[in-house]
């Protein structure tokens, strides 16, 4: 295990440990959260030992909501697009990869995203994707790069937004939404991309959960569905690539068959 989380008895504190590989993942961390400090619900940076990989965090009350059963999900959903809004307050000075700063940063949402299309389309290719589909997925992007361009400038994104990454808690008066967690995946890029990623992976089936979460979230531009529906393929991509790199072949056909359906009219 590259890191390990524990929490200490007795007190409201995490820590969680980097070892091996994950050991730069510490440092960005770190930074992450300074970023989220004015966020309800975001962990604080309490103590950082560099030298032996441990980080001391507040812990945030609840548990994961993958792990529980939910009577009022659609509400549950809409304190989550309350959430994601709140962490899209936070501007970036450009577009990219977050470490203790940004890698290689691109100046607009256009040569952000075009680069990463192009790279995930590569990738489906080059790891024996359907021809047929890499095609049609190449030709919708193409069609639609100017929705690129419409976005104005970078957020802060959690990137990984699903449901064992939000905690909750059951109260009085229902489920409450108390924070979220596991900010190893954070980037600057368009609102919509994030918003799409926890579209993609957690409520392609849950027309309510989607509701939910977009009520919450407030009011889209003009070309947010389009948006979402462009970078729900690119998230849709990625995980195929993923999956086809660890050589988990069970779940490429269902991801293949979503990549078909979401880049056809």
């Amino acid at each position: 295990m590259s890191t390990a989380v524990y929490e200490l008895p007795g007190e409201a504190l995490v820590v969680k440990r980097y070892t091996g590989e994950s050991r730069w993942k510490q440092a960005k961390e770190v930074h992450v959260y300074s970023l989220l400090a004015g966020v309800a619900g975001a962990p604080s940076v309490v103590h950082i030992d560099t030298a032996r990989g441990v980080t001391v965090l507040t812990r945030v009350p609840g548990e994961p909501l993958s792990s529980v059963r939910v009577d009022t999900i659609e509400d549950v959903y809409r304190q989550i697009g309350e959430l994601q809004a709140a962490v899209h307050t936070i501007t970036q000075p450009a577009f990219g990869y977050l470490t203790t700063s940004l890698l290689d940063p691109a100046p607009d949402n256009t040569a952000y995203m075009s680069e990463r299309f192009a790279t995930k389309l590569a990738e489906f290719a080059d790891r024996d994707g359907d021809p047929a589909i890499h095609r049609l997925a190449s030709e919708y992007v193409a069609e639609r790069s100017d929705l690129l361009g419409n976005c104005a400038g970078a957020v802060l994104c959690h990137n990984d937004l699903h449901e064992g990454n939000v905690l909750v808690e059951q109260g009085t008066d229902g489920w409450r939404v108390t924070g979220l967690v596991d900010v190893e995946n954070a980037i600057a890029a368009d609102p919509l991309m994030d918003l799409a990623k926890t579209v993609q992976y957690d409520l392609t089936r849950s027309p309510g959960k989607v509701a939910g979460l977009l009520a919450g979230y407030g009011p889209l531009p003009p070309d947010g569905p389009a948006r979402l529906t462009l970078y729900r393929l690119f998230h849709a991509l990625e995980l195929w690539d993923w999956f086809a790199e660890i050589v988990n072949t069970e779940p490429l056909a269902a991801i293949a068959a979503d990549i078909r359906e979401l880049a056809s009219p």
